[in-house]
């Protein structure tokens, strides 16, 4: 790619970090051994590479080693986890409670498990896209088995409180999941403490490869089981059968110890960069408004919406320059405004209106400039061009 190609759309994916490359390259041809394999060298030597890298990952959030199941990535896990829990529990209860701005991942899912005989409640947010602690209690029921709520939003950055929800869920008796995807390797993500059972999150969102991730899953207090959802070998405990992908395994581990080792660092340089992004943009632009909580979200993450400015067009005036998202990577190309926008009380207008700025470890404050005056211009642009801004300026909207 040129270098001049400006990238803020971390929350898609991030790129990959040199040194997690290095980790891995040796486990495509000088140690191609398939961890399963027992009785040869090649074998012991990819076993240890993944016993390795489990650690490391459990490290970064404060699990046992054995509580991390590798997976293909957070949607695998997010499906392993619901259908796991649905077919394993049901008959306890079949009844599972969400949000209506979880990824589609989860909700996609959900839409499955009605499909085969269970029931979902989707529970609607505050402005700020935070759910309502009081509504998530009410929503509880007997039957209900599990509550999955998305720690950090993948869109807004939204965080939600996740030790007060694992408190009511620990109230009543019911599991809670989480897709962390968006949090773990940004903030610190403690699932024991914050009682959650269950959580989902992947190499790539924090500078790993793709095509690997992780589902957390307690042992103790409760022991957590769920039905696999791929037979064949006996892989993971046997909750997750399939050949392990040891290179990206090995890059996942490096990953995690690299993100464990700068989190406070970056996550501050990130959130120095993002404020300053943010408030020229909201000082230079009128009708600009940040989506979301601006007190609970992560540090690097920020969503604005430009009155009036259709954000396909506006990105049409600089994306051979600047990578930005108009909504998550999974849905973008949908005509469809983003649900979690619209969920939050957004007009379908404004959603379209929207942009999300997403920063990560390689950025600078010379492309966060040079993003200011490009997305400046481009609202400018496409609003000079709109008779709907110019009625609206005149009081006639």
């Amino acid at each position: 790619m040129p270098e001049d190609l400006i990238y803020l759309d971390n929350n898609a994916t991030t790129p990959c970090d040199p040194r997690v490359v290095e980790a891995m390259l040796p486990y495509f041809y000088e140690k191609p051994g398939n961890a399963a394999s027992r009785n040869h060298p090649f074998g012991w030597v990819a076993d240890e590479a993944v016993k390795q890298a489990r650690e490391q990952v459990a490290q970064l959030i404060q699990a046992d080693p054995r509580e991390v199941i590798f997976t293909s990535g957070a949607t695998e896990s997010d499906n392993l986890a619901l259908k796991g829990v649905f077919e394993l529990y049901r008959r306890k209860g079949s009844h599972i409670v969400t949000v209506k701005t979880e990824h589609k991942a989860v909700l996609d899912a959900c839409g499955h498990i009605e499909k085969m005989g269970g029931e979902v409640t989707y529970l609607d947010v505050e402005a700020d896209g935070r759910v309502s602690l009081e509504a998530l209690g009410a929503a509880i029921r007997p039957d209900t088995v599990l509550v999955s709520v998305m720690w950090a939003n993948n869109e807004t950055g939204v965080i939600q409180p996740m030790k007060a929800i694992g408190d009511i869920c620990d109230k009543h008796g019911v599991l809670l999941m989480s897709d962390a995807t968006q949090a773990v390797g940004k903030i610190p993500v403690d699932p024991k403490a914050a009682g959650v059972h269950l959580m989902a999150f992947t190499a790539h969102k924090m500078y790993g490869p793709k095509g690997i991730g992780a589902l957390y899953i307690s042992r103790r207090q409760p022991r957590v089981k769920v039905a696999p959802q791929i037979d064949g070998g006996g892989h993971e405990q046997g909750m997750r059968s399939g050949t392990l992908n040891v290179p990206a395994i090995v890059g996942f581990g490096r990953a995690a110890g690299l993100a464990a080792q700068g989190m406070e660092e970056e996550g501050l340089r990130l959130r120095r960069l993002r404020d300053k992004l943010e408030n020229a943009l909201l000082e230079s632009v009128e009708e600009a408004f940040v989506n979301g909580s601006r007190e609970h979200r992560l540090g690097h993450v920020s969503n604005i919406a430009f009155r009036h400015a259709e954000a396909e067009a506006v990105m049409m005036t600089f994306n051979q320059r600047v990578a930005l998202s108009s909504g998550s990577a999974c849905t973008s190309a949908s005509v469809e405004p983003s649900h979690v926008l619209t969920a939050m009380g957004h007009s379908s207008e404004l959603a379209h209106s929207s942009l999300r700025f997403s920063l990560g470890r390689f950025n600078t404050e010379q492309e966060i400039d040079y993003a200011i005056e490009a997305v400046v211009k481009g609202v400018e642009k496409v609003r000079g061009m709109s008779p709907v801004w110019e009625m609206f300026k005149e009081g006639m909207l």
